[in-house]
């Protein structure tokens, strides 16, 4: 299926979630009332949208070391020739949120969300023993926010 193209609700609704969703017991409704959609419409553009990959992931953003976990920026030198077949391996992991491909010789850059530092940990070996790739493992020290909006 090719993905449409986005229409002028399909932006509004993009702009009016990016960095808030209602805390409510019917938070789609209340989006949809705010933008005069309905909520089913609402459903039904957000699944849209991330089946057509015009979202890769609509969620909340959790501290996750408060509740024990780790996140871990990673990198590995992909060589060119494997690089789709790595990016599949790496995509696969349900750990991984985020992979990005750069021009260093570290190209392939992706961050890891794990329940423990050893589940962290534990993820890099397994991208390592599926890729035969060495895994450069960043844990994360300090957080810093930086609220990045990009219009839609």
């Amino acid at each position: 299926m090719s993905p449409s193209t986005l229409d002028d609700i399909d932006r509004r609704l993009i702009n009016h979630l990016h960095g808030g969703f209602p805390l409510c017991s019917s938070p789609y409704a209340a989006v949809a009332q705010q933008l005069g959609l309905s909520e089913s419409d609402v459903i039904g553009r957000l699944d849209r949208l991330l089946h057509e990959g015009w979202l890769t992931r609509f969620g909340p953003l959790f501290q996750i070391e408060a509740a024990g976990g780790q996140f871990v920026l990673a990198a590995l030198s992909v060589p060119e020739d494997r690089f789709d077949e790595v990016t599949q391996i790496v995509n696969a992991q349900i750990e991984v949120a985020h992979n990005y491909r750069r021009e260093h010789t570290l190209n392939m850059w992706f961050v890891i969300g794990a329940e423990s530092p050893q589940q962290a940990q534990s993820v890099c070996q397994r991208i390592e023993a599926l890729t035969g790739l060495p895994v450069w493992a960043f844990p994360k020290e300090r957080e810093f926010f930086v609220e990045l909006r990009l219009p839609a």
